[in-house]
């Protein structure tokens, strides 16, 4: 039917109040997932975990600046930088929580993934979390190697993400991805 077959009563329907679940943060994470589905998809999960990284590079640079405004410009201790670490991810709507913590290392959990459903079966989305703390701790702490040891991306029941924060043996045997700090020239 087109418009102008419409009675004046139906082309005046109020689509507003229609019960549709579609809400800015649902469309976002819907649409995170569809990126990362093409990217794995075109290019293979290795090259879209590596534009991913790029990616969370950033935003670990912009969240780190965030939390280094507010806190005041100095390197933080190892306790504070995992709890900017929960913090930032609990501010968008993460479960992340402190499991472990000593000189050498930070051991976190997650029950509920930021990033949403959509994440489930793509693991390059993990490059955020990664390089978002990667960045963070690195630039902190001088080192840090991060391992997801499980994913709610690879279909495990919660996140379980190890940061090594000084480059000792059990880091260097570690799967993950290592990150330094970066000095101004």
């Amino acid at each position: 039917m087109t418009a102008a077959e419409m009675s004046p009563a139906e082309a005046h329907i109020n689509v507003s109040n229609l019960p549709i679940g579609l809400k800015s943060s649902s469309f976002l994470q819907h649409l995170l997932g569809l990126v990362a589905e093409t990217l794995e998809d075109v290019v293979g999960l290795e090259d879209a975990s590596g534009f991913i990284a790029l990616v969370g590079q950033q935003m670990g640079n912009q969240i780190n600046e965030l939390y280094t405004q507010a806190l005041g410009d100095r390197p933080f201790d190892a306790k504070t930088v995992a709890q900017i670490l929960i913090d930032l991810k609990n501010r968008i709507e993460g479960g992340f929580f402190l499991i472990e913590q000593d000189e050498e290392r930070i051991i976190l959990g997650n029950q509920r993934c930021p990033l949403g459903s959509g994440v489930v079966g793509h693991p390059s989305l993990c490059m955020m979390t990664s390089n978002v703390f990667g960045v963070i701790v690195a630039d902190h702490l001088g080192y840090a190697k991060v391992c997801i040891e499980e994913a709610i991306a690879n279909g495990d029941q919660g996140c379980r993400v190890l940061i090594y924060t000084q480059p000792t043996a059990a880091a260097s045997t570690a799967k993950g991805r290592e990150y330094y700090r970066i000095e101004p020239v």
